[in-house]
């Protein structure tokens, strides 16, 4: 889908990266240039110039035709202008602004628009909120660096290696529940039908993970 990003920080960039690598059409926007250095050659989304509460710089940016759209720049004002208007002037569905002081938090939630705290995982959150995927993450460990999530995983993944899910998502296949019993998996381990896969990502990759799990396997894989 079409999802709109507003400010290329740390975390604007790496929701863009994240939702560009699952195959969603991303425009990012900010008002530095040289912001858009954060993101990587690969990165297959538009970058727009200019301040995010622009009617003008968000049409360039396909606010129109957007069903999602996320305000995280380093603003609290800028970020729920941006999104009410995203919101209140566009209609755009799926809209959730990061907030810096959480005292403001609850007004925002009043006008009917999600609030990201400032934590370790917002990128994390954010794509949750984006996509409207369920909260499957069963731990974190105490720095909030590291998730155990559990990935709903396509049917096509059956009969391909564990190591090979790894690396399509970039993440570590903690255990399997297979036929109610816990397993720990070998490099050897074959997906099979009814497992339910539990794995170790990296917060701010977790979210992005459970959608590619989500995918049948890629080419690259099938070959």
């Amino acid at each position: 889908m079409r999802i709109v990003v507003m400010g290329c920080g740390r975390v604007g960039a790496s929701v863009a990266e994240g939702l560009s690598r699952i195959g969603h059409d991303v425009a990012v926007i900010d008002r530095d240039s040289t912001a858009f250095n954060r993101l990587s050659p690969e990165f297959a989304g538009e970058r727009v110039l200019g301040l995010g509460f622009d009617r003008d710089v968000l049409l360039r940016a396909g606010i129109e035709e957007a069903e999602a759209f996320a305000a995280v720049s380093s603003g609290d004002n800028s970020n729920i202008i941006s999104a009410r208007l995203a919101r209140e002037t566009f209609g755009v569905p799926r809209v959730v602004a990061r907030i810096y002081d959480a005292k403001r938090a609850a007004v925002y939630e009043r006008l009917g628009i999600p609030t990201i705290a400032t934590v370790p995982w917002t990128t994390d959150r954010l794509l949750n909120a984006l996509l409207r995927e369920s909260e499957t993450t069963k731990w974190r460990d105490p720095t909030g660096t590291v998730a155990v999530t559990e990935l709903v995983v396509h049917e096509d993944w059956v009969g391909h290696r564990i190591t090979e899910l790894e690396e399509a998502t970039g993440s570590r296949v903690a255990f399997l529940i297979r036929f109610g019993t816990g397993v720990l998996p070998e490099a050897k381990t074959v997906i099979q039908a009814g497992d339910q896969v539990y794995v170790a990502a990296i917060a701010g990759r977790a979210a992005e993970a459970a959608a590619i799990a989500a995918l049948p396997p890629s080419e690259d894989l099938e070959s």
